[in-house]
């Protein structure tokens, strides 16, 4: 059996490296920090989308409270 030349453990050794970041990036099957990544951007659409909800609910109660206040002022 022949020896590793000193370029083929450098490429194995960056492989070994390569392998060890996706694995932290992509997880082993429960995650990593794409899918935390993923779940953040879920709950960040969540929260907008609440957001957009209330304001819409807060601007009709202003309409509602101007048009009160300017009929009243017409009485």
């Amino acid at each position: 059996m022949r020896m590793m030349n000193e370029f083929e453990a450098q490429v194995l050794s960056d492989l070994s490296v390569l392998k060890s970041q996706m694995n932290s990036l992509m997880g082993d099957g429960n995650g990593g920090r794409l899918g935390d990544l993923e779940r953040r951007m879920d709950r960040h659409e969540q929260n907008w989308q609440r957001a957009k909800g209330f304001l819409a609910a807060v601007s009709v109660v202003f309409a509602v409270l101007e048009v009160a206040v300017e009929a009243w002022r017409r009485h």
